[in-house]
């Protein structure tokens, strides 16, 4: 009787099994330092975001130093990308320092050239010729009378001449029936070097001794006021019409050239 073996079957290879006390890398510090690092540096090379390359430079230096602590202790594999993280986040909040200094003294800047600008268009007086300004004397935030001149430093002179009486016609706007109406000459003169834009210009207008508002008169004659830009060398008229009471003695006429200058008084006698 013979004996019947079975045919020896193939063993299946076994995966092998993982070693035991093993973990993945834990790589997401320094991938998060290098990531941060350079969205930071390229902010602290844009101007006004200096605020934020420091936010983002210390958060990449701080997780690129416990990046290269887990590297070192060999539960991350890359220390080199740490490293560099941490690095770009140096370089960040360096960039975001100077990029502050640079933008503070970059306002300060500007607000000393304003305060300048402010300071260097303030009026003089310069009496009209034979006359004028009592004493003749020159001097800021002072009221003219008729003829003078508001002499500015960068060459600007306005003048205001003498009131003369008028009649509105009968579609004229801010004339009031019973007061007077009056007209006076505004005169600019550019005797700078820059051409001088005349559409900024404001006049207004008190009268008596109380100092009631004078309305502007807008008519078919009067009311355009000054357009367009003087260059220098040149001078530009606009005649202004006012209606004040009857009884008004005087009439305070306020000229402004702009934001940039100061505006200048002429007390009329009418």
């Amino acid at each position: 009787m013979s004996q019947y073996t079975q045919p020896h079957q193939p063993q299946q290879p076994y995966a092998p099994t993982q070693t035991p006390g093993t973990r993945p890398a834990r790589n997401g510090l320094g991938i998060s330092a290098l990531v941060l690092g350079i969205i930071g540096t390229v902010s602290g090379l844009i101007p006004f975001f200096f605020w934020l390359a420091g936010i983002l430079g210390l958060i990449a230096l701080i997780l690129g130093l416990a990046g290269r602590g887990r590297a070192k202790r060999g539960e991350a594999t890359n220390k080199g990308v740490t490293t560099f993280g941490a690095v770009l986040g140096l370089v960040s909040l360096i960039l975001s320092v100077v990029g502050a200094v640079l933008t503070f003294k970059a306002v300060d800047d500007v607000v000393t050239d304003i305060n300048k600008a402010v300071e260097d268009t303030s009026a003089s007086a310069k009496p009209a010729a034979g006359g004028g300004a009592a004493g003749g004397t020159e001097g800021k935030g002072e009221t003219l009378a008729a003829g003078d001149s508001a002499a500015y430093d960068d060459g600007l002179e306005v003048t205001v001449g003498d009131p003369a009486s008028y009649t509105a016609d009968e579609f004229a706007i801010g004339h009031t029936k019973g007061n007077s109406a009056y007209t006076v000459s505004v005169v600019i003169e550019n005797n700078g070097k820059e051409k001088f834009d005349a559409t900024l210009v404001s006049v207004d207008a008190r009268a008596g001794e109380d100092g009631v508002n004078a309305e502007q008169i807008f008519d078919g004659t009067v009311g355009e006021g000054f357009t367009g830009t003087v260059l220098p060398g040149k001078k530009v008229t606009a005649k202004y019409a006012f209606d004040v009471p009857a009884d008004a003695k005087n009439l305070t006429v306020e000229v402004g050239p702009g934001f940039e200058w100061d505006a200048s008084q002429w007390d009329l006698k009418l």
